[in-house]
């Protein structure tokens, strides 16, 4: 019987992907790199800023990734507000009716905690999470099950009663490294097929069937 469901934030609560997509092309031009195309961006989003940079960028001086993180913040915040993240569909009713029905949620994210945390704050979600954790509150970030783990450590909860839902694969074989049961939402970052060759349990198209999936 699932207790503990950990949700992903970005494509899976809350559609960030123009912001994602914008911010880390200005990055790129204030970096003085080739700016990546929308598809090669999208690729990455899930995992954190600096193994996404090493996998476009693999010749990157490591000694420089603390300068692109500082440009990509500094422009992150200065298009948070033009460019303003959506919440996916019955994001907000789902959550407050699965906290009703006594199931424990938690995000685990690969964005940093800050602004993690702030966009939970502003869009009213933070209230139904009991834990909140982005890739600095980690050791090992995703794909590495090291943030399920980290959750199950905090809650008292076992694999088998953990559901991760997630937008992309990287949510998937976390989820399933840590042993816990996985669901794949298509409306994110990725598509059904990606996620079932992750090996999701779960494929849904829209988020509030994860009541129906959670009774």
């Amino acid at each position: 019987m699932i207790k503990l469901v950990i949700f992903d934030f970005d494509g899976t609560l809350a559609d960030t992907h123009q912001l994602i997509i914008r911010t880390n092309q200005e990055a790129m031009r204030r970096m003085n790199y080739p700016v990546a195309d929308e598809k090669t961006i999208t690729s990455i989003i899930g995992i954190p800023l600096e193994d996404g940079l090493l996998s476009i960028y693999p010749d990157i001086p490591r000694r420089t990734l603390p300068v692109w993180v500082e440009t990509y913040r500094q422009v992150f915040e200065s298009l948070r507000r033009e460019i303003v993240p959506a919440l996916f569909p019955q994001v907000p009713e789902t959550l407050a009716a699965l906290h009703g029905r006594g199931y424990v949620l938690t995000v685990a994210s690969s964005r940093h905690s800050s602004s993690l945390n702030a966009f939970l704050q502003e869009m009213g979600l933070a209230q139904w999470f009991s834990l909140v954790l982005g890739a600095d509150n980690v050791t090992r970030a995703k794909p590495h099950p090291d943030p399920v783990l980290h959750t199950l450590r905090q809650t008292g909860f076992r694999p088998e009663e953990t559901l991760v839902v997630g937008d992309m694969p990287v949510d998937i074989r976390m989820g399933l490294g840590a042993g816990a049961f996985t669901c794949g939402v298509t409306f994110g970052n990725s598509d059904r097929a990606s996620l079932a060759a992750a090996g999701a349990h779960h494929i849904l198209d829209h988020f509030a069937p994860l009541l129906q999936l959670l009774p």
